[in-house]
């Protein structure tokens, strides 16, 4: 094993862990931590610890875009934004302990745009 293997930050039992739904959500993840690290080291804590938390900054989306399939099975479609003034969003779902990421925006989404 290289010597500069990256160590994984390791979760506590009560939190939850982040995954990946697409191959979108990795690249714009990493696009982000390119351009946000501070705000999106923030978010990873708020989306590892309380996910579900409504807050101005969390919250379902709603409509057409509340709820999102996966493998036959439909979960509560959620948003997060990692900075107040800033236009990126994540949208994600959870299924038990685990929040997936499914979407990650760099800009605003249009369909969220009024």
């Amino acid at each position: 094993m290289p010597k500069d293997h990256r160590v994984t930050r390791p979760t506590k039992k009560i939190e939850f862990e982040l995954r990946f739904a697409s191959r979108q959500a990795e690249k714009g993840w990493r696009d982000l931590c390119a351009t946000i690290r501070g705000p999106l080291t923030d978010t990873w804590d708020f989306l590892t610890r309380t996910p579900l938390e409504n807050t101005p900054a969390n919250y379902p989306l709603k409509a057409n875009l509340s709820t999102v399939t996966r493998d036959g099975v439909r979960h509560q479609r959620w948003q997060h934004k990692p900075t107040q003034k800033g236009d990126a969003r994540i949208w994600f779902y959870v299924v038990g302990n685990v929040v997936f990421l499914e979407d990650v925006h760099t800009a605003h989404p249009s369909e969220t745009k009024n």
